[in-house]
């Protein structure tokens, strides 16, 4: 059984080709990862960076992306404003969005993480300060902690996956893999 850990960069597709219009030129997971076999166990956006599990175990597979497992995945997010507990009280107690409410998560202000420069960067405002926060969600609906933040009042500008359940990319840089056990 093969697991991988890949650290997607910015503006890359969460899959191994492009099925986009004609002629389109956007990277994917095979400018990257040349291992036969293995699949993604989950997607990320393709604006948002971070920890992505390849394998090529169809069990392991179900049990990283399915909801119904309710995985951890933490994400590190950079958000406008200057995030409020009670911003962050709102989080944790589940946001109403119109697919629903989500499951309460883990939310704390963070300091600004020592991270890798983004490509390109994020558009900064000198007028809107932006804050980090760590936020925990067990399930993964489709762009959810874009829509939290902004249902809080703080839309996203970086985001990036730290982990899932207990992988995280701790000493993966972006754009690179490595193999973990399952």
């Amino acid at each position: 059984m093969t697991l991988i850990l890949f650290n997607k960069p910015y503006d890359v597709l969460s899959q191994f080709t492009d099925r986009g219009t004609a002629g389109s030129t956007r990277r994917t997971l095979s400018d990257f990862i040349d291992m036969p076999g293995v699949y993604p166990a989950g997607r990320l956006d393709l604006d948002s960076e971070g920890l992505m599990l390849l394998t090529d175990d169809g069990r392991l597979q179900a049990r990283i992306a399915d909801p119904k497992f309710k995985m951890p995945k933490t994400y590190l997010v950079q958000v406008e404003g200057d995030v409020t507990e009670a911003a962050l009280a709102m989080l944790r107690g589940g946001v109403r969005l119109k697919d629903g409410l989500t499951r309460p998560a883990e939310a704390e202000r963070i300091a600004d993480p020592e991270l890798w420069p983004r490509d390109p960067p994020i558009r900064v405002r000198k007028s809107v300060p932006d804050s980090w926060i760590r936020l925990t969600i067990h399930e993964g609906r489709n762009r959810q902690v874009r829509r939290m933040t902004a249902a809080v009042g703080h839309p996203t500008l970086r985001l990036i996956r730290w982990s899932i359940g207990s992988w995280t990319l701790e000493g993966v840089p972006p754009g690179q893999w490595q193999r973990a056990s399952p």
